[in-house]
């Protein structure tokens, strides 16, 4: 009787695993990048690479950009960094290409453990003068793109019981600025996709998160006006716009275990502008 007694007033027992590591290993996993080839999404690739995970990348031709010879020089070098590396051309707004792309990288590398939802566009201007085919365009990249990337990579989380989705956001879907509808209702689209899918995936032990830039210094800045650019950077609070590597370095964060008990939620990296 004292000992039934003795157990009976015995606190509960934590069954869950701990995390591993202060910081996690990222050695033998898999992270998916949508939109890998150039800009942001490239310097993504090369730091998840870096950081021991295998890399498979996808990328579809855009306007004025040779993407393709892009793609191959990216491949190259993650390849010569000794990175194991899969790079295919697949348009994000196709659900067979998206369930294609994914097969083959589970095929190849055995798993997937990270999603980082990069692919995005934009067609600025003010609302009355957008097309319905640009308004499509950018929702059905943005936001559609990263729906049909989330559902293909889903059965793999559930299945293993693990896994990180990052979706590439942007600080206008909570502040824009003029000419940018199309742009901030996908971006606001996608970080209410965000949470959703958190609900959902998190049973499964599978963390959903984004992360909201302000003005980096890719490829697409150097076609906006130089005179918006420096206002800008005086703006924000540290009086400097983002390099790459300073988003790719917090998706990297949230993709490892110390992240682990991080899900839902939008972490915004625009180096002070939104407190304006």
């Amino acid at each position: 009787m004292a000992g039934s007694a003795a157990s009976a007033a015995a606190p509960a027992t934590m069954t869950e695993p701990k995390p591993a590591s202060a910081t996690g290993s990222s050695d033998g996993r898999v992270a998916v990048v949508t939109g890998g080839a150039t800009g942001l999404g490239r310097t993504i690739a090369m730091e998840l690479g870096r950081g021991g995970c295998k890399v498979a990348f996808c990328w579809f031709e855009m306007d004025g950009r040779d993407v393709e010879s892009t793609a191959l020089l990216t491949e190259t070098t993650l390849s010569s960094m000794g990175i194991e590396v899969y790079a295919a051309r697949c348009d994000v707004r196709d659900r067979e290409q998206v369930n294609r792309f994914v097969a083959e990288v589970k095929r190849r590398f055995g798993a997937i453990h990270h999603l980082i939802n990069n692919a995005g566009i934009a067609h600025d201007g003010a609302l009355w003068r957008l097309t319905p085919a640009d308004w499509d365009a950018v929702l059905d990249t943005n936001v559609s793109g990263a729906f049909h990337c989330i559902a293909a990579c889903s059965p793999h989380f559930r299945e293993q019981h693990s896994g990180k989705v990052v979706n590439v956001s942007a600080h206008q879907a909570t502040r824009p600025g003029f000419g940018v509808s199309s742009y901030a209702a996908s971006k606001a689209a996608l970080e209410g996709l965000t949470r959703a899918a958190a609900v959902e995936l998190g049973p499964s032990n599978v963390n959903v998160n984004a992360v909201a830039p302000g003005f980096i210094r890719t490829e697409r800045l150097d076609r906006l006006p130089r005179d918006l650019i420096e206002r800008t950077r005086k703006r924000a609070v540290l009086g400097r716009l983002a390099e790459p590597e300073d988003i790719a370095r917090v998706i990297t964060f949230l993709c490892s275990d110390a992240a682990r008990h991080i899900t839902g939620q939008t972490i915004v990296v625009d180096g002070g502008l939104s407190l304006e």
